[in-house]
C-alpha cells in the first residue's frame, strides 16, 4: 500500500450528499444508474454515474445519504458528464455497495 501525506487526504472532498433523483443509464456499457445528488446549499446538486444495479433498485435510491467525492474534475460518460464520484466497496460477489453514513447528517458534511 502506497502511503500519502495528510495533505494528500485534505485535498480529498468527501462530502455526504442525497440521491434526489436515480434513473438508468439506457447509454452505458455497463448497467448504472444515473443519480443526481444534493450536497446543500455550498455545493448543489451533481450528477454520477454509479454501477449499483446488481444491490439496489432506482425506487430504493431516492432519498439516500451518500459519500462522494465532489472535487474531481467532470468526466464524461457516454452522454452524461459526471461530476462527482459516489464511493462504495466490493462485496464478496464483486457487486458494489455504496458507502452511507449510519445516521442523518448535514448536507455537505466533509469526512474528517
Amino acid at each position: 500500500m502506497k502511503e500519502i501525506a495528510w495533505s494528500d487526504f485534505e485535498s480529498v472532498e468527501l462530502r455526504v450528499g442525497r440521491i434526489l433523483k436515480a434513473e438508468v443509464f439506457e447509454a452505458a456499457r455497463n448497467p448504472a444508474y444515473i443519480l443526481h445528488v444534493d450536497f446543500g446549499e455550498s455545493i448543489g446538486v451533481k450528477k454520477s454515474s454509479a454501477q449499483i444495479t446488481a444491490l439496489y433498485a432506482v425506487e430504493d435510491l431516492v432519498g439516500k445519504l451518500v459519500v462522494a467525492v465532489v472535487n474531481f474534475p467532470r468526466k464524461q460518460i457516454g452522454p452524461i458528464m459526471s461530476e462527482c464520484l459516489v464511493t462504495g466497496f466490493h462485496n464478496a460477489e464483486g457487486h458494489v455497495a455504496l458507502c452511507v453514513p449510519d445516521s442523518d447528517v448535514p448536507l455537505g458534511s466533509k469526512l474528517l
